[in-house]
Parts: structure tokens; sequence; C-alpha cells
């Protein structure tokens, strides 16, 4: 009887990134285009500011995962595709 190795523990991971953003399209399989807004007080004059960035994410819940129009919460992930590297947590708002 041998005995099983016992590995050893595992390093904590470290906190994932979570955004919420805007789903802009669905054309694709299992990945949707979010379109993320971030606003923030220009440094100099405190104006603010608005910037966006589009990112693809996996959405893997087929016909009840994430439409155009919807505003999904996006998790970090590993890269899944070349272009990928979120991924559909929840639906926070369906589009009207």
């Amino acid at each position: 009887m041998a005995e099983q190795a016992k590995a050893p523990p595992k390093a904590a991971r470290t906190r994932r990134k979570v955004r919420t953003g805007l789903v802009t399209s669905d054309k694709m399989n299992k990945t949707v285009t979010v379109t993320l807004v971030r606003r923030y007080a220009h440094p100099v004059y405190g104006k603010q500011v608005t910037r966006t960035k589009k990112v693809k994410a996996r959405n893997l819940e087929g016909d009840a995962g994430a439409r155009a129009g919807d505003t999904v919460r996006l998790m970090e992930t590993r890269p899944l595709a070349k272009t990928v590297r979120w991924r559909v947590t929840e639906v926070v708002e369906r589009a009207k």
C-alpha cells in the first residue's frame, strides 16, 4: 500500500479585476464585445474626462447569456483566445 504524497499547499491567487460594462456586439459564437467606461478628474484642470476601452469577453451561457445592450459584470481571467482575457460573470441588467 503506497501512501499518497501530499501536495504542497497552493499559493493564494491574486485578486482578479472586476469591471462593469455594456455589451456592444454579440455576433461571435462564445464571445461578446464589451465597452468599459472609465471616468476620472483631469490632474491639472479637474474636469471630468471619459475614456472608453473595448474588450472581448467569454460568454458561455449561450441563449441565456449576455446580448447586445445588456449591462454585464466581467472578471479578468487567463488568456482564453488571442484577444479574449475576460469572462462574463453575470448579467446585471437586461437591455430594454
